[in-house]
């Protein structure tokens, strides 16, 4: 597999960086250079933070925690409310120029993808300068900044795009493992987070280059044979997985979180799944689409994932519908324990735009669809900031989660 040359490129902060090429547009600051977030109303309790500048990281804000929470840690925290019809347009012009490069990308999310460029050397003989060329092309046509790892698998590729940001080109090859990947603390290996990582420091494993010659059948002990096997690979740099070519027409909608700090109650996992709803129903809606499916997946601390999902009796892309079948479904499947990720997927796609009448007309229906139209006007034109939806978040379940 040596001869395989992979490009990870990465927005840096995306959302920070989407919304400030927007603000920069109207005479607005640069959400870049300041402690900033975007996210929602602070005064709102289902309000997290969807994105941080990286001087916002200074302040030991993370991912996910409610506004209120960030604005005590930097009472002078600039907010920006999202805007997804932006960041869709911003996402799909900077995939636009990364896919002339290659037949074969994959996006890993909004804001990320791999391309493979193995076999291309006649058409770019040079593959640093190629990394630079398309790191410039996006600054210079579209005003953000990427970051871009280059190497002969996926791993080492997202790896190297994490070094030193923003607006850098970085190599991880197999001779560079050890040099650039080894020193690195544990917990900055792909996947690792403050959990696993914590555990492993109970080992006395600090860095990743002690993890990678940390033997397995005492790693199988920790993390189970699983987990085990997957970090020594990891830590090695060794990955055989493909970049998958992706069809145009999307044949579901999902979104992932891996958290920084663990889910452990009932009204967070909520809280996130509602934020989870908003974007992917809203991104279904603007491809005229329903879904008859709902899962949702989450990973536990074993670094083990569980799916529960639905079959719907009718398609729908009413927002509250999807949200009370996924909240049905975190009930049904989760028992508290901690969680670090936590996902939501609409699938089972219909666009044929034929709705089966029932002889019992959902009047509540109806009116959470002309809710969703609304609401999917108001974000396009000002962002998701300037509405609030009602909070349907179901505390009461805290205190028996467990036995659900």
């Amino acid at each position: 597999m040596s001869d395989r040359l992979i490009f990870h490129i990465d927005v840096n902060s995306a959302f920070v960086s989407w919304s400030a090429v927007e603000m920069l547009k109207n005479g607005g600051p640069d959400l870049r250079e300041v402690p900033s977030i975007v996210g929602g109303d602070p005064d709102s309790r289902r309000s997290i933070v969807a994105a941080k500048s990286i001087p916002a990281k200074k302040y030991g804000i993370v991912t996910g925690e409610p506004v209120s929470s960030a604005l005590r840690k930097c009472p002078n925290l600039v907010i920006a409310g999202s805007n997804f019809d932006w960041y869709v347009k911003c996402s799909r012009a900077f995939k636009a120029i990364c896919q002339e490069y290659t037949p074969t990308m994959q996006s890993f999310s909004i804001d990320e993808v791999f391309l493979d460029m193995s076999g291309m050397n006649l058409i770019y003989p040079d593959p640093i300068a190629t990394a630079y060329e398309i790191k410039d092309r996006v600054y210079k046509e579209l005003g953000f900044t990427v970051n871009v790892g280059v190497a002969s698998n996926k791993l080492c590729a997202k790896m190297a795009s994490d070094f030193e940001k923003p607006n850098k080109v970085h190599t991880l090859f197999s001779n560079e493992i050890e040099s650039k990947m080894w020193p690195l603390p544990v917990e900055d290996l792909f996947t690792c987070g403050k959990s696993t990582s914590a555990r492993l420091r109970s080992l006395g494993i600090f860095t990743i280059g002690e993890l990678a010659k940390y033997p397995v059948e005492q790693l199988t002990m920790l993390l189970g044979e699983r987990g085990a096997i997957h970090f020594h690979n990891y830590a090695n740099g060794i990955d055989d997985s493909p970049v998958l070519q992706e069809t145009e027409d999307a044949k579901g909608y999902s979104a992932e979180t891996t958290v920084e700090e663990d889910l452990v109650d009932i009204e967070s996992i909520n809280r996130l799944l509602l934020a989870q709803t908003d974007v992917v129903a809203a991104r279904m809606r603007a491809d005229e689409g329903k879904c008859r499916c709902i899962g949702v997946t989450f990973r536990n601390l074993d670094f083990v994932n569980k799916s529960h999902q639905k079959k719907l009796p009718e398609a729908t892309d009413v927002t509250d519908i999807i949200f009370e079948t996924a909240k049905q479904l975190i009930r049904e499947s989760w028992h508290g324990e901690p969680l670090r990720l936590l996902g939501l997927s609409l699938s089972d796609i219909e666009r044929d735009g034929f709705e089966q009448m029932s002889l019992f007309q959902d009047e509540n229906k109806e009116k959470r669809k002309a809710l969703d139209s609304t609401l999917d006007s108001i974000r396009g034109k000002f962002g998701n900031s300037a509405v609030q939806r009602a909070s349907t978040i179901d505390t009461s379940k805290n205190i028996n989660r467990r036995n659900q």
